[in-house]
């Protein structure tokens, strides 16, 4: 085993930051670590949670955070951020929000940027949950950018996907309709003393009358105002409620077959990262070559 694997999996912080730069740099150094980490994995929850821009994502995940850690857990956080249009880092900064944490061994936190990468998350947010399991982090929360639709991505990843939603915030039953029913295991309504709480609460349970998830899991729905620490607990024993239940090890292999999918199209497309897309666009939209056979092309340059 190398020497930074050892000191990861003994849970040291600095030899944790380290590789997690890695990852985020996609460095052959950190494929290697991570082949030798996994063996190690398998061990910690790992929670989405995600919502419309403003919900209050950050000071619910801080709140978390404390309840976890009043309990002794180790706890890791990875704060998916939009990325800066100047250097690609984080834009809203690293671990701005959780500075009352940033003396604590026990928890580990991470912004990330997006880089570009569609669905709210970091394309190697997957990695680096796989790290901080290593690491021996019992519980992984990952907050993700929030911006809508595109949120969906987290249940690839997750065990456990916390969807948290606001009153007054336009077209409620809109937004609940974005692709978030399907994915939420447990609903927030945060900044419940504000009007329109219960409106909102009546619209879930109206949707969730219409349909039924393939598993009959009925996501509870917890009213919080996460400033003041309310309904942080019952947050918590919602997602335990859950992962808790039968089922879960037919759920983490139907999140592989998702991740691997996944991580093979990602691979493809970094084979290709030399092709210019645009000038082969303008030759099928001009009708000077189809796009079958173009692919076809590109398929045969990695067969060989």
């Amino acid at each position: 085993m190398t020497e930074l694997a050892a000191k990861i999996l003994s849970g040291d912080s600095r030899s944790l930051a380290r590789a997690a730069t890695a990852i985020e740099n996609r460095s052959a150094a950190a494929e290697s670590l991570l082949k030798e980490l996994f063996p190690r994995t398998g061990r910690a929850r790992v929670i989405g949670i995600t919502g419309a821009p403003g919900a209050g994502k950050s000071t619910l995940t801080d709140r978390l955070v404390h309840e976890l850690r009043r309990e002794n857990k180790a706890v890791g956080v990875l704060a998916v951020d939009p990325s800066s249009p100047y250097t690609g880092g984080a834009f809203l900064g690293d671990r701005l929000r959780m500075l009352s944490h940033h003396a604590d061994p026990g928890v580990f936190i991470r912004s990330m940027a997006t880089r570009g990468h569609l669905g709210g998350l970091a394309a190697t947010t997957t990695d680096m949950a796989l790290l901080l399991d290593a690491a021996g982090k019992e519980f992984v929360l990952i907050e993700t950018v929030g911006v809508g639709q595109d949120e969906v991505e987290i249940a690839k990843l997750a065990d456990a996907t916390v969807v948290v939603l606001v009153p007054g915030m336009g077209d409620d039953v809109q937004v609940i309709k974005a692709g978030i029913m399907e994915i939420a295991d447990v609903f927030v309504i945060n900044k419940s003393d504000q009007p329109g709480a219960d409106r909102l609460q009546r619209e879930i349970l109206a949707l969730q009358s219409l349909s039924t998830r393939h598993d009959d899991w009925v996501p509870p729905i917890v009213c919080t105002v996460a400033t003041e620490g309310q309904g942080v607990s019952e947050t918590l024993a919602a997602m335990r409620s859950f992962l808790d239940r039968a089922g879960a090890k037919d759920r983490a292999v139907a999140n592989w077959g998702v991740r691997l999918r996944e991580m093979l199209r990602e691979r493809l497309l970094e084979q290709f990262a030399n092709i210019d897309f645009q000038a082969a666009a303008a030759e099928v939209a001009a009708r000077r070559l189809d796009p079958y056979t173009i692919t076809d092309d590109w398929l045969r340059q990695i067969q060989h």
